[in-house]
């Protein structure tokens, strides 16, 4: 891992939430963090990398010890997506490697789901997510022959947090706590 690129991110992205900003202003400089990382992809160590042949791949890179916010990679092999789901936090979503399409959905009076419009994400675009604007929604690699890679930030430890996937037709919800694939995390301060 290049020195510095994620342990600076970590830092900033602290020095910001600890102003208790909105999420509008989360979602503008916050981004404008996010964008720096992922313009250049060469800081993201191959243990965290690593697609799996048949599930999407959720790797924890750094969680704040105050549950401020997560920093995740999801590894998406070809045509890997995730069912209807939700987050409850905000989140950015940035793309590291690859391209993947997200959609979100909207729930209709008869409690079954509508799906918005789907937008492509190349690499450096970074998309967000909000319990306050657009929470909900299905991710998937776009890609039949290759990897895709993204950035996750979230607004609180999304692998210890309660959310629902979503039967788009019925609109049955179930609760999960997603985890992580990984047993440790990178060591920010001595990335040796």
């Amino acid at each position: 891992m290049t020195e510095g690129k994620l342990l600076s991110f970590v830092k900033d992205l602290s020095l910001l939430l600890e102003k208790n900003p909105s999420e509008e202003i989360v979602f503008t400089e916050g981004k404008q963090l996010l964008e720096t990382l992922i313009a250049v992809d060469d800081w993201l160590p191959e243990e965290f990398a690593k697609p799996h042949p048949q599930y999407y791949q959720q790797y924890l890179l750094y969680a704040d010890p105050l549950d401020r916010f997560s920093i995740v990679s999801f590894v998406w092999g070809p045509g890997q997506k995730t069912p209807l789901h939700n987050h409850t936090v905000w989140g950015m979503i940035g793309q590291l490697r690859g391209q993947e399409i997200g959609t979100s959905y909207y729930q209709q009076k008869d409690e079954s789901f509508k799906a918005g419009k789907a937008c492509a994400s190349p690499p450096g675009h970074v998309d967000t997510v909000s319990p306050n604007t657009h929470d909900i929604h299905v991710v998937e690699n776009s890609l039949s022959d290759q990897t895709s890679i993204s950035v996750h930030v979230y607004g609180g430890n999304i692998g210890r947090i309660h959310r629902s996937v979503f039967d788009p037709v019925t609109g049955a919800e179930k609760s999960f706590v997603s985890g992580y694939a990984n047993k440790v995390v990178p060591n920010l301060w001595n990335p040796a």
